[in-house]
């Protein structure tokens, strides 16, 4: 009986330690996760149908939409939060913020898309403006489908505001350091589990075309749908918040405000002495090109694969929203599954083997995708024999590789990350992380949008097929970049890790 009660302490600290005491804490904490992720999986796959397939618009939008409005939004929202901090109590931050994302995103559902006709300006205007404008052509896109771009920049935001500032503050100032070992790694399985369950709910809520008459507008009824169920999940993240703060956080056995004062406060840095710490420092400078090149390539790469998809499901936002739900479905399987497969192989083969793969991988299968793209024309024979249109095949081909390197990127690219800061003393740790998240982590996305944007500029390109040759060299170049970066880090970790 003994052994039985050891193999099942050895069992259970292995796929789920949290003890059953702890269970009115982490379990009403992992829902609030599973909402907020939900929201962030039904959001993204909802705003890239609305531009990708949206009339005037088109996937060459998201570029400017990310690198322009996206990042001014970011900015406009910290002014925010930092004068909502100093007016209102951390709890009243989460409620006045959640609910004004909510509000908007009822009103959108419910108000605006109804009334995009008289919202939005004529096509004929649009195209116009264009014609006379040609170089800011995607820019008048955005204004051409301002509700839509007003969406998109309200989604990217609740990833950025819901989920990395207000829910990773709330778990960093509730959970205590030895509860944070056993508690995060599962927070990052339930949020793949949400994965799996928004991706299957977009699939189905976006996929009633088939049920509907041909008058029905289908794509308005899958958005009351998305959106209802958006709404609903936000106030039962909300519910669960405020009874946590009345139930559990009352209870010094969960919580004790106390010991806050115990805890050393996180550096924070501008942008500027962010670039300013890591231009002085090497070691977290190429710690910084790791995150840079990994959100730069990858953005280039989906970017054409989003594309692929844009023209399969021409003019079909259903079709487009039902395809990604799909995806983020099979991302979570594939994430859990990859995890579990790549257990170990770390502390088998060393940092540099588990730091190495994820740009081999993203290079491989970027390039193998890319290079299906560009010659598709020639490879067009051999396609058809298969039963599949060439354009269909890069959408699978895209959506493999866009899996296996997030796959990766999740099972060894972040751990890798995390474990090149401990070799460094307490001091290069804290402001070394804290100017990597600035400028890596902010900057890395925005980067591929800027990119793509110079290159329309130059080019004057009508559609992103006129950039993808470019872009795949910028991708070899970047992935290249990151595995100097792997290489270098790899032989200054491992010698303070020796000293």
């Amino acid at each position: 009986m003994t052994a039985t009660n050891q193999q099942m302490g050895r069992l259970r600290s292995l796929l789920f330690p949290v003890y059953p005491h702890e269970f009115k804490k982490f379990l009403p904490m992992a829902f609030i996760m599973l909402c907020v992720l939900f929201n962030y999986t039904v959001l993204r796959n909802t705003k890239d149908a609305l531009i990708a397939t949206g009339a005037g618009a088109g996937i060459e939008a998201i570029p400017y939409l990310k690198s322009i409005f996206v990042m001014s939004g970011a900015i406009l929202f910290v002014v925010i939060y930092t004068k909502l901090a100093n007016l209102f109590s951390s709890e009243k931050v989460f409620y006045l913020l959640g609910s004004f994302f909510l509000l908007f995103f009822g009103c959108f559902t419910f108000f605006m898309y109804p009334h995009v006709d008289v919202l939005h300006p004529s096509l004929e205007t649009v195209q116009s403006l264009q014609l006379e404008f040609p170089r800011l052509k995607f820019l008048i896109s955005v204004w051409g489908v301002w509700t839509y771009s007003l969406f998109y920049v309200f989604a990217e935001l609740w990833g950025s505001v819901m989920v990395s500032l207000l829910f990773w503050q709330f778990a960093n100032e509730i959970v205590r350091s030895k509860e944070a070992g056993r508690f995060y790694p599962l927070f990052v399985l339930v949020g793949n589990i949400g994965l799996i369950f928004s991706g299957k709910a977009v699939e189905m809520l976006s996929d009633i075309r088939k049920q509907l008459p041909p008058e029905v507008d289908a794509w308005g009824i899958s958005l009351q749908y998305l959106g209802t169920c958006i709404v609903l999940a936000g106030i039962l993240m909300m519910a669960t918040y405020y009874w946590m703060h009345r139930k559990v956080l009352t209870d010094k056995r969960f919580y004790d405000p106390s010991e806050k004062k115990q805890k050393k406060k996180k550096a924070k840095l501008s942008v500027v002495e962010s670039f300013k710490y890591i231009g002085s420092n090497p070691y977290v400078g190429l710690i910084a090109l790791l995150v840079l090149s990994y959100g730069a390539s990858i953005n280039l790469v989906e970017f054409i694969w989003k594309k692929q998809i844009a023209t399969h499901f021409a003019g079909d936002p259903n079709g487009y929203n039902a395809f990604m739900g799909s995806f983020s479905m099979w991302t979570g399987i594939s994430t859990i599954t990859i995890i579990f497969l790549t257990k170990g192989i770390i502390n088998r083969l060393g940092w540099f083997v588990g730091a190495i793969i994820t740009p081999s991988v993203l290079l491989i299968g970027g390039i193998s995708f890319l290079s299906f793209v560009l010659f598709r024309e020639e490879l067009n024979p051999l396609i058809m024999s298969t039963g599949f249109s060439a354009t269909y095949a890069a959408v699978i081909l895209g959506m493999i590789q866009n899996i296996s390197t997030k796959g990766a990127k999740y099972a060894l690219f972040d751990p890798t990350k995390e474990m090149s800061y401990i070799p460094l003393d307490q001091e290069l740790k804290v402001k070394g992380k804290a100017a990597v998240d600035v400028v890596g982590a902010r900057l890395g996305k925005a980067s591929g949008g800027w990119l793509i944007m110079t290159l329309f500029f130059i080019v004057s390109a009508q559609d992103a097929m006129d950039v993808a040759p470019f872009l795949s060299f910028l991708v070899i170049g970047i992935v290249l970049l990151w595995f100097y970066a792997v290489v270098a880090l790899s032989r200054r970790y491992n010698k303070l890790v020796k000293e």
